[in-house]
């Protein structure tokens, strides 16, 4: 074998040495890139599309459970409309939630950084989570002879209540017409609640401006044993439109 032949072929080895190296490098920054546009991507759909929260009590039972992960649509209400028995999840109108005794001052990077593409909820606590049963203009009222809340006079019959025995569906009365921008909302466990019955007393009168409203709930995600669609019921209101005023 001459000289050249050997030269020859340590070129050969040489440059398919350099093609191997340089193909590994394309194919970490390509998939570099890969990752980084997933994670604006998925930035983009927890801003505005999607985001998850944590169910911090139980004034949702037996719809929701305690801890259950839930998948808020953030297009409701800002381009879609809010619907009566939809769940909504929205910041505190004021003094709904306890004053914060602590501050949460350690930030867990794992959690800091699923919470930038929606699958974690470190700001659960700050929130609340019922459904919507008066709408603008509605006249909402509770409760009738048979312990029915009523909307524009039209009584609801609501199987997604917990009531444990009690007979009626609200632990408090009240005769409420909802003002223009705000919401009526209640939690499903009606008399472990904090939902607009029994907040009247303050300065928003029970009432949630549809502003605060971050979207709808429309999934459980989270166990996979609690894993279903959340329904806004529309043949519990069926009647009511008609009869509104």
């Amino acid at each position: 074998m001459t000289d050249e032949s050997l030269s020859t072929r340590s070129d050969r080895a040489a440059s398919e040495k350099k093609t191997k190296q340089r193909s590994i490098k394309y194919f970490l920054r390509d998939l570099l890139i890969i990752f980084l546009v997933a994670i604006l991507v998925s930035f983009l759909i927890k801003t505005f599309i999607v985001r998850s929260f944590y169910i911090p009590s139980g004034s949702m039972e037996n719809t929701l459970q305690i801890n259950d992960l839930i998948i808020v649509n953030e297009l409701e209400p800002n381009l879609m409309p809010i619907h009566r028995g939809d769940v909504v999840v929205f910041t505190d109108p004021g003094g709904w939630l306890p004053p914060s005794t602590e501050k949460k001052t350690n930030t867990n990077p794992v959690e800091w950084a699923l919470s930038l593409i929606g699958l974690a909820a470190p700001d659960s606590d700050d929130h609340l989570v019922k459904r919507v049963i008066g709408l603008p203009g509605d006249h909402v009222s509770c409760c009738n002879a048979l312990g029915q809340l009523s909307v524009n006079g039209s009584p609801l019959n609501e199987p997604y209540i917990r009531l444990d025995g009690r007979d009626e569906d609200a632990s408090l009365h009240f005769n409420v017409t909802v003002p223009k921008g705000d919401l009526w909302v209640m939690g499903d466990n009606r008399w472990e609640s904090q939902d607009s019955s029994r907040n009247q007393n303050l300065p928003g009168k029970g009432f949630v401006p549809e502003k605060d409203v971050v979207g709808r709930a429309i999934l459980i995600s989270w166990p996979i044993s609690h894993w279903t669609w959340l329904s806004n019921y529309p043949d519990v209101f069926r009647g009511v439109e008609d009869d509104k005023k």
